[in-house]
């Protein structure tokens, strides 16, 4: 197993034992509509670079959670493989999809707002797992581990949540390719719309 994976598995193991012991834990999964960066296609070094911004189109992500109640607030880390495409058009007119693999740790600091309404936000550890356009695998992407941002509201009732939050890729990473003599660039920061729903496996209630 990749070591970085363990490591980045095992954090999170750790932080759910903790949780358990304090709190609440749980598993999760949702749709989102997301979006990567602009496509850059080099065709030589006369012709003027064709960009493109992309199209979002639905994806989807599922996980694990946990909850250790602080106070008025509350810490949330999660655990979530995530899916996500992203249309492009070529400048030959030909349109592909973008695939984007990865697994997400949110750390989410929330509070109830009012009644069953919570609001949250908070940093999001991001590690690459895989990405392809036209079903070319690449493996020079910039940076596997990146860091993005979470921001969301919920409705918890009993055991039950139901999440909308809004993510963002913060850190720069290109993925870079060559392809029948053109070479391609592609922002593979994420941007997305994120619908969950949660179920709190535990008793004691958080």
């Amino acid at each position: 197993m990749n070591k970085k994976i363990l490591l980045f598995s095992t954090a999170f193991l750790i932080s759910i034992f903790f949780a358990d012991a304090q709190n609440a834990f749980g598993i999760k999964g949702g749709l989102s509509y997301n979006s990567n960066g602009d496509l850059k296609e080099f065709t030589n070094e006369v012709e003027q670079i064709y960009k493109n911004d992309g199209k979002g189109k639905s994806g989807y992500n599922i996980g694990i959670f946990g909850r250790l109640n602080l106070g008025p607030v509350y810490l949330r880390p999660e655990l979530v493989y995530t899916k996500t495409t992203s249309e492009y058009e070529l400048n030959t007119g030909i349109i592909e999809d973008y695939k984007i693999s990865k697994l997400d740790l949110p750390v989410l600091v929330g509070t109830r707002l009012l009644g069953p309404i919570h609001v949250f936000a908070g940093p999001a550890f991001q590690y690459y797992l895989d990405n392809d356009l036209k079903g070319l695998k690449f493996e020079n992407i910039e940076n596997e581990f990146t860091i993005g941002v979470n921001i969301g509201a919920a409705v918890e009732i009993g055991r039950i949540g139901i999440d909308v939050r809004y993510e963002r890729g913060l850190s720069e990473n290109e993925a870079n390719w060559t392809n029948a003599g053109k070479t391609f660039t592609l922002d593979s920061r994420p941007e997305q719309i994120m619908f969950s729903l949660s179920y709190r496996l535990s008793k004691k209630k958080a």
